[in-house]
């Protein structure tokens, strides 16, 4: 028999109790700190690395359907410029707190003009196939009506949805401001069938 501290003694059940108390103690505290970790590790990479974005509507068709889920880079733009011709998920400038995701167009100082289908920025045509050359965009006032050229202000961008009948993008709203910009849409991971790079 031992003895417990106020010198009494103790079976071996109770010492195997207290035992298994303590251990259960112990795993509970490093399961509490590995969850807490794991939780601060999934809040730093969905903030400033990689978040996941499902897509609403369909603005942005044939190239992202309703219901695709997309893998965004948050941090991309960090280290290079944003390109013509990107995906790019942003701060929806009438609602701050709505993402939006269109097709990056036009950058500051530069002028947009929607005529006969085509994008043109300061008077070239942006044909390339893989891009803007592959829709078809209308006009619609307030920025983008017909016979209109638009001039991006500095610090922003000007954007369009790949469904242009069906996109709500500068043309209605304006500009984006640079400090809105959240990331690049990289990678499709649903549905499996058209899993791949953007």
């Amino acid at each position: 028999m031992g003895q417990t501290k106020d010198g009494s003694t103790s079976s071996p059940q109770e010492r195997r109790r207290v035992w298994d108390k303590e251990r259960l103690k112990t795993e509970a505290k490093e399961w509490g700190q590995s969850l807490v970790i794991a939780l601060i590790l999934t809040l730093v990479i969905r903030t400033y690395v990689i978040q996941a974005f499902k897509i609403p509507s369909g603005s942005m068709r044939p190239t992202l359907m309703e219901g695709d889920k997309l893998f965004v880079n948050k941090f991309i733009y960090r280290f290079q410029p944003p390109k013509r011709g990107d995906i790019i998920v942003f701060k929806y400038p009438v609602d701050r707190k709505k993402d939006f995701i269109k097709r990056l167009t036009a950058f500051e100082g530069e002028t947009v003009e929607i005529r006969d289908g085509k994008i043109y920025v300061d008077g070239s045509v942006l044909d390339d196939p893989e891009t803007f050359g592959r829709f078809y965009y209308y006009n619609h006032e307030p920025y983008g009506g017909p016979d209109e050229k638009i001039a991006v202000p500095k610090g922003s961008y000007y954007v369009l949805g790949d469904n242009s009948a069906n996109s709500t993008d500068s043309r209605f709203w304006g500009f984006i401001p640079k400090k809105y910009l959240l990331g690049k849409a990289i990678f499709r991971w649903w549905p499996p069938r058209r899993m791949g790079k953007l």
